[in-house]
């Protein structure tokens, strides 16, 4: 086959360890035997340089000790890893997703009306019932921790179901939206969106979230035409000072810079997506800068939506970037039947066209603000908007990724955003992920290719360690 030996080793040990992993699984979710990865090199998220032959011992299900054999000793006993031509990063972080949408068109019903046929109470039923299959598609991709930033209470759930689950990434939950937009998109005996008509509301709604342990408050700040822009913007103020009050941060949704710098006036500490329609100014640095805002992205999501509409106009099914074979089989058959519906023909057209000139006029701005804050020395954290159509749970994280890159990002800074700056995201949730460092959570990649050189070697996950316990990408696909 024109492999060397040292190829053929490399690729046998993976399939040992592939095939080995199930009986870790096997044993539960008990802490997990003392082992060592050896031989790799160490991309450990700091942003330090890579570390090659380098060993990473596990103990518990925390990182002992990691780094240089000489500094690394295998401890006597420890089951050992041969991960040579390997290279060994910490679990990717999702910092924007939503449980409560499918990746399709039934979970977005505001996007293609598809009630008829998946009645959209149904969709959430099955979705709170069943989030196992997105926690095996994250973990499958690489992502051991994600954060939901907005959806509805049964979200807050999943923290607890996670968190001692080595078969699932580590959630954080934001919980209910604080809207300026009345939108529909509910369900008769739940919200997921607070409509923010006033301050009062605003700071109901704050006191509400913070009753419930949110993990943050999130403010959809959407531009709606019928109302004062300075009373929406009064109201997310007024949202900001009382998350401020319980020792809550805000989190808010704005694409314009109008909203976005109304959202920092209000204290955001995380904005989730790029700034699109202009430049971002010095002002907006400045409140960024003071308030220490964590700068999220969020540059391919739109592109799904392009997709979708294209595939539904077109009636040919879209292609599905999902190297490891990650997507569950009931998302994989939604997406497919996007090229068989029977839609009215002018409403698809006129939604694929808006959405092209928005993705066409949007993306060049995203990439410049991208540029710019990065130069500023503004953290930035990388994040899908997962569960959005086409943006599917898990493998939507290497499209992201390769998007911060082809935008200015070199690929060390996207592994980092991705990885210790995700983690900062997530508070106090993150505290102990993020980075292969003595002391954190054994959340741990080996993939087999320099992410340094390319952060498209990130799709070449082989191992994933998730709380010390060790999977190969293979055991945590789904059954086809």
């Amino acid at each position: 086959m024109g492999r060397s030996s040292r190829e053929i080793r490399n690729i046998l040990v993976l399939m040992v360890v592939a095939m080995t992993a199930g009986s870790f699984a096997a044993a539960g979710n008990a802490a997990p035997a003392m082992k060592a990865l050896v031989g790799g090199t160490l991309v450990d998220g700091t942003g330090a340089a890579p570390v090659k032959d380098a060993v990473v011992v596990i103990r518990e299900g925390r990182i002992a000790c990691a780094g240089r054999r000489a500094a690394c000793p295998v401890p006597k006993g420890a089951e050992v890893l041969d991960v040579r031509g390997s290279w060994v990063t910490p679990g990717l972080i999702d910092a924007h997703v939503h449980f409560g949408q499918t990746g399709w068109a039934d979970g977005r019903p505001d996007s293609l009306d598809l009630r008829d046929r998946y009645p959209y109470e149904q969709v959430q039923a099955g979705l709170r019932e069943h989030p196992e299959r997105f926690f095996r598609s994250y973990l499958c991709s690489g992502v051991t921790a994600v954060f939901d930033v907005g959806g509805y209470p049964w979200s807050w759930s999943l923290r607890a179901r996670t968190a001692g689950d080595t078969d699932a990434p580590h959630v954080a939950a934001a919980g209910p939206l604080l809207s300026t937009r009345d939108h529909w998109l509910n369900v008769p005996a739940e919200r997921q969106f607070i409509y923010l008509t006033d301050e009062k509301i605003a700071r109901e709604g704050v006191r509400y979230l913070a009753a419930n342990g949110t993990d943050a408050v999130k403010v959809w700040f959407i531009m709606v035409k019928e109302r004062p822009f300075e009373e929406m913007a009064a109201a997310v103020r007024a949202a900001g000072d009382e998350a401020r009050t319980l020792g809550l941060r805000l989190i808010v949704h704005a694409t314009g810079l109008k909203e976005a710098k109304e959202a920092l006036r209000a204290g955001a500490k995380i904005l989730v997506h790029s700034v699109d329609d202009l430049p971002v100014d010095d002002e907006f640095i400045s409140m960024a800068k003071a308030n220490g805002t964590i700068y999220c992205p969020t540059l391919t999501v739109v592109g799904g939506y392009l997709r979708m509409f294209d595939a539904a106009a077109t009636h040919k099914p879209p292609v599905v970037d999902d190297p490891n074979g990650c997507v569950d089989p009931v998302t994989l058959a939604h997406v497919a039947e996007t090229a068989s519906l029977t839609l009215d023909t002018a409403v698809i057209q006129q939604k694929l066209e808006r959405t092209r000139a928005r993705f066409a006029a949007g993306n060049p701005v995203m990439a410049d603000n991208l540029k710019r804050v990065l130069a500023a020395g503004i953290p930035i954290a990388m994040g899908t908007d997962a569960g959005n159509p086409l943006t599917l749970h898990g493998p939507s994280v290497y499209a992201e990724m390769e998007a911060m890159q082809a935008d200015g990002m070199t690929p060390m800074q996207v592994l980092v955003a991705s990885t210790r700056t995700g983690a900062l995201a997530l508070g106090s949730a993150g505290k102990d992920l993020g980075t292969v460092e003595a002391g954190k959570v054994a959340d741990v990649l080996v993939v087999g290719a320099d992410p340094t050189a390319n952060i498209a070697a990130m799709r070449k996950v082989r191992i994933v360690i998730r709380g010390g316990a060790v999977h190969g990408v293979a055991e945590l696909a789904p059954v086809r």
